[in-house]
C-alpha cells in the first residue's frame, strides 16, 4: 500500500476512521477538510506523523492551492481518498437552490478537482492509488434523495471512464459503495442505530486495498443487513 496518503472529509465519520486505520497501519496520513477544529480533533488520536489542512473541495481555486502545498511539505500523493460528502434529503421541490448546488459541487466537482489534482504525477510514476467513497445512492436512486443520487451517480460515472482511461497504467482506481453509515449526515436519528458504523466500511476498504497477484478489485458494495 501507499506511504503518504490524502484523505478529504476527514474531520468526521468514514474519512476519520480511514484516518485512524492508516495511521494505526504505520502510513502518513493528511487530513483533509473545511473545519480545521475537525480535522485537529482526529488529528490528536492519531498515533503516527500526519499533517491538516484546510480546504473547501469544491472550490477549484482552493483544491489547486493546497495540493501542491501537500506535495511539497509531505511528498508525493500515493493514495488519494475522495470521501468528502454532503448530503440533503427532501422531495425534489422543497430543496433550495443552495443545497442543490452545495451537493453537485462537494459530491461531483469535489471528488474531479481532486483527482485532477493527482493524475500527472501518478502518470509519470505510473503508480498510485484513487479511492472514490460514492454511497450505494450511485447504483440506485431512491425517494427524497434525487440530487444527492444524481452527484452519486455522477461520481459512478466519472470513475467508471476513468478507468477505462487509466487500463493500460499501472495506477489503481477503486469505488466503494456503502449503503447509510452512522455519521453526523443522519444526526440524531434513531434509525441511524441500525445504520453501518464507519469503523467497519473502513476495515472493508483497507482489507480490498490490498495487493493481490492475480486479482483486480475495482469496487465494492456494502450494504445494510435490515
Amino acid at each position: 500500500m501507499a506511504s503518504n496518503i490524502v484523505i478529504t472529509g476527514a474531520g468526521s465519520g468514514l474519512g476519520a476512521s480511514l484516518a485512524k486505520k492508516y495511521s494505526d497501519l504505520g502510513y502518513y496520513v493528511c487530513l483533509l477538510g473545511r473545519t480545521k477544529t475537525k480535522l485537529v480533533r482526529i488529528a490528536e488520536t492519531l498515533k503516527n506523523s500526519h499533517s491538516i489542512y484546510e480546504v473547501d473541495v469544491s472550490s477549484k481555486k482552493d483544491v489547486s492551492r493546497v495540493f501542491p502545498l501537500v506535495k511539497e511539505e509531505v511528498g508525493p500523493i500515493n493514495l488519494l481518498i475522495n470521501n468528502a460528502g454532503v448530503g440533503v434529503f427532501d422531495l425534489t421541490e422543497n430543496l433550495s437552490e443552495e443545497s442543490i448546488h452545495h451537493m453537485i459541487d462537494i459530491n461531483l466537482k469535489g471528488t474531479i478537482f481532486c483527482t485532477q489534482e493527482v493524475l500527472s504525477d501518478m502518470k509519470e510514476e505510473n503508480q498510485g492509488t484513487i479511492v472514490n467513497i460514492v454511497s450505494l445512492s450511485g447504483k440506485r436512486g431512491k425517494a427524497l434523495e434525487s440530487v444527492y443520487s444524481a452527484s452519486k451517480f455522477g461520481v459512478r460515472g466519472f470513475t467508471e471512464s476513468l478507468i477505462d482511461e487509466l487500463k493500460d497504467t499501472d495506477i489503481k482506481l477503486f469505488a466503494a459503495y456503502m449503503g447509510n453509515m452512522k455519521t453526523e449526515l443522519w444526526g440524531n436519528d434513531d434509525i441511524a442505530e441500525m445504520f453501518i458504523h464507519p469503523d467497519d466500511v473502513a476495515d472493508i476498504i483497507i482489507d480490498m486495498m490490498k495487493q493481490r497477484k492475480y486479482i483486480a478489485v475495482d469496487e465494492v458494495m456494502i450494504r445494510n443487513k435490515y
